[in-house]
């Protein structure tokens, strides 16, 4: 038995085999014939000196030698995989893929892309909507803008929004509000996707802060915060809307706030990427681009009134 590692087309061979349990399988997806692959597996097990697989009239199975063998082997090549994936793309600078919630993707992200696409025709843009935490390896991603109160360990992260939330309506329904208390006689429309902040940021916070008594929180309720937007823009009722949402809607007077008070949600959008990925081109770009797209909300911010608080005003930008 060597004490050296055997080919690597062997190993290849026997980490497709294990995984599939089938040399015919394992063939078909490396490309070569069944006895090719049975070769290597074949060189392999004389490079171990014993069997890795028991073969059985139409099918294999793992001997204990080829159990201790397949999660260290399987583990290896996701390993060179992903180390082979994250050298091209440091010679790729034509692609962009951004992920980002569903939410932020409708409301701010896409009404403003073809900016960004515009000032940059040689870029090829790829975006994902989705809640699921990337993984900026296994699942091929750039970029990601997150929203929460977590930290970002081990990545590069920059924060983008300082959420905040106010009671916004349609002009129409705002002509029946000229005190905290006209609000009680309105529909009142709520976000559940907020639900995990900490405090809690709902209809009862906003009330304590204008000190009115909550009345009972009966509405709509809504799983996605832009589908409360949607139904403030409809005129459904009042919505206590994140102005990272919001904020295309205030400035075109589809929306508006009667009222100063807002309240900070303590929690923040950041752009987020593998450390050291920040200075490749296209990154860089879409960076300075969003930094710049974001000042448009930092003006809404100095029209609220926030009380004496300010949770992360120490948080750097």
């Amino acid at each position: 038995m060597s004490e050296r590692l055997p080919p690597l087309t062997a190993l290849r061979a026997f980490e497709a085999a294990a995984r599939h349990l089938s040399f015919a399988k394992a063939a078909d997806e490396l490309s070569v014939t069944p006895a090719a692959l049975s070769f290597q597996i074949k060189s392999l097990e004389e490079h171990l000196g014993q069997l890795v697989f028991r073969r059985l009239n139409r099918a294999v199975e793992l001997t204990e030698a080829g159990r201790a063998l397949q999660p260290g082997v399987q583990d290896g090549f996701a390993a060179l995989n992903s180390a082979w994936g994250t050298a091209r793309k440091l010679n790729d600078t034509k692609k962009l893929t951004v992920t980002a919630g569903p939410g932020f993707t409708s409301k701010w992200l896409a009404p403003r892309l073809f900016t960004f696409a515009q000032q940059n025709p040689d870029l090829e843009l790829r975006f994902s909507a989705s809640l699921r935490l990337m993984d900026f390896e296994r699942d091929e991603v750039d970029l990601a803008i997150r929203f929460g109160q977590s930290e970002d360990e081990g990545l590069y992260s920059r924060m983008l929004i300082r959420e905040w939330l106010s009671p916004m309506m349609t002009p129409q329904m705002a002509e029946r509000v000229r005190r905290p208390e006209d609000l009680l006689d309105l529909p009142l429309i709520h976000q559940d996707d907020i639900g995990f902040l900490e405090p809690p940021m709902g209809w009862p916070a906003w009330f304590h802060a204008v000190e009115v008594a909550p009345p009972d929180m009966a509405g709509p309720h809504f799983s996605q915060a832009d589908h409360a937007i949607n139904a403030a823009l409809a005129g459904a009722g009042v919505v206590l809307g994140r102005v990272s949402l919001a904020e295309s809607h205030l400035r075109e007077g589809q929306l508006v706030m009667p009222f100063a008070q807002a309240l900070w949600a303590n929690a923040t959008y950041r752009i987020v990427c593998p450390e050291g990925a920040e200075s490749r081109p296209q990154i860089a770009r879409f960076i300075d681009w969003v930094v710049s797209e974001v000042k448009d909300i930092d003006e809404l911010t100095g029209t609220r009134d926030f009380g004496d608080s300010d949770p992360i005003a120490s948080v750097p930008r």
